[in-house]
């Protein structure tokens, strides 16, 4: 199960956001306390999380108890385009895609899929006993799915993954699949409206 953090100023901000360690907003650990009703109880062998913090806080706020943190979960390195918006950057570079062109000073597609491969490898081993559940980020999350069934890193870009969402990896007939994707929690309830009191 691959689960995404919450919300931070600066994923509401469009804003690329790699190794700038943010806090959840007051909606983004809202929003992580509801992805635990997602979780229906799952039990997990082991749960491994990015070390950043929005990662870790969404976790906790889940119901999620971390077993390890791995560095190999953390964002895509942005490089020189961090904190840097898609539309600031097409400002200078108008044919500039993520998916094929990397960051400058970052990560390659390639070299995240490399990571994310070896994320792969050491959860395979772990799936034997049980579920296990991955808390991540957007974009690294996204190269995950589509190297869990085989596809190139770049095909990651086919695969929109919002904050507070959960996503399930399975098999089917011995093959790999994407079983649900970049599914929210429900919002909350709203309060049942007060009666207004009769003069």
């Amino acid at each position: 199960m691959l689960v995404r953090h919450g919300e931070t100023a600066w994923s509401l901000g469009r804003r690329h956001t790699s190794y700038t360690d943010l806090e959840l907003t007051t909606d983004g650990e809202r929003q992580a306390r509801a992805v635990g009703g997602l979780l229906g109880g799952r039990r997990f062998v082991r749960v491994l999380s990015s070390p950043r913090r929005r990662a870790l806080r969404t976790a906790e706020l889940a119901g999620l108890a971390v077993t390890a943190t791995d560095p190999d979960l953390a964002e895509w390195n942005y490089g020189e385009y961090e904190g840097v918006t898609t539309a600031e950057i097409h400002a200078d570079r108008p044919a500039w895609n993520l998916w094929t062109d990397g960051c400058p000073g970052g990560e390659s597609p390639a070299e995240v899929g490399e990571r994310l491969d070896r994320v792969l490898a050491r959860v395979a081993p772990l799936l034997e006993r049980g579920d296990v559940a991955l808390v991540g980020h957007g974009h690294a999350l996204r190269v995950l799915g589509a190297r869990w069934v085989g596809l190139p890193p770049a095909a990651g870009g086919l695969l929109r993954l919002d904050t507070a969402t959960v996503s399930l990896l399975g098999h089917e007939h011995g093959r790999r699949v994407i079983g649900r994707w970049n599914q929210p929690a429900p919002p909350p309830a709203d309060p049942a409206p007060e009666l207004s009191a009769r003069h």
